[in-house]
């Protein structure tokens, strides 16, 4: 598929009010050389980013929406199975070389929900996860790593970023991470002016850049590495991103059996060392 130009720049401003929350990661792994955005691809460049993991590596929804294309070559020159989300306003994302579907045709997804696992279907050397980004109209690609990026999220793994005015999941959990670290914050999943000032108050306080922006140099030092026996808000705050990829658990802020199996659960998916412990790399993942 021929590609079209990149949108125009945006102001420091409008570009800062993108990093909302309601965009993530939707496969962990690792970029093979020659799968960019653009790359040689016979007649027309490659049209998305390729994510490279083994089989059955879990896919995620990039952003809500509804599912309104799933099956095999559901895109003219892509081959192999794959589907496409419709996230509203011109905007489309596909997933394509899927082994496994979990969504069906017109479901309604929420980010972060899992939508599929990572395949080798149709003509491709080996298992990945080949993404595309839609704007304006479907057939109208660009470029996934730079879009995401200005979404505040690292596509293949990293930790994301969040702007005054986000919402969603990953700020609920960063609020009840907030109230565990002493800033009793209401998790109404909304990063408004008093969790802003909290953010900030909290980044001064570890000799950060008080921005109230919460990014990579940010997060480590708001998250805790938790196990099996482990109480309190931090706990809540590890079960709401482990729901927003589709756990399914109850907000009791406990770190039981159940909770424990989810964390494995998501490990095995997502290709993480399986021991139920959500350590850095584990909340990486799932803020991310």
């Amino acid at each position: 598929m021929a590609l079209t130009g990149a949108p125009g720049l945006m102001s420091a401003a409008s570009a800062a009010t993108l990093k909302d929350g309601s965009w993530c990661n939707p496969a962990r792994g690792h970029f093979p050389a020659g799968g960019q955005y653009g790359a040689p691809r016979g007649k027309y460049p490659h049209a998305g980013q390729d994510v490279t993991n083994s089989t059955g590596t879990a896919i995620y929804a990039a952003a809500a929406g509804t599912v309104i294309k799933r099956g095999t070559s559901v895109l003219t020159g892509r081959s192999g199975n794959g589907l496409v989300i419709s996230h509203g306003g011109g905007r489309y994302t596909y997933y394509g070389h899927l082994s496994k579907f979990r969504v069906g045709l017109n479901a309604k997804v929420g980010a972060g929900q899992r939508i599929a696992d990572m395949g080798a279907t149709g003509n491709v050397t080996g298992p990945h996860l080949h993404f595309e980004v839609h704007t304006g109209s479907l057939g109208r690609t660009t470029n996934p790593v730079s879009y995401l990026a200005a979404r505040g999220v690292d596509l293949g793994g990293g930790w994301p970023s969040l702007n005054s005015g986000a919402k969603g999941a990953t700020v609920k959990a960063l609020q009840y991470l907030m109230t565990q670290r002493g800033y009793k914050l209401n998790a109404d999943g909304s990063y408004g002016s008093v969790s802003v000032a909290a953010v900030k108050k909290f980044q001064a306080a570890r000799k950060l850049v008080a921005d109230g922006q919460v990014g990579p140099k940010t997060w480590p030092h708001l998250v805790y590495s938790l196990k099996q026996g482990a109480k309190g808000s931090h706990v809540r705050g590890l079960q709401t991103v482990l729901n927003k990829h589709s756990a399914g658990l109850a907000l009791d802020g406990e770190f039981g059996t159940v909770s424990r199996d989810a964390v494995r659960a998501y490990q095995s998916a997502n290709r993480l060392t399986v021991d139920g412990v959500a350590g850095p790399l584990t909340w990486k993942a799932l803020v991310g």
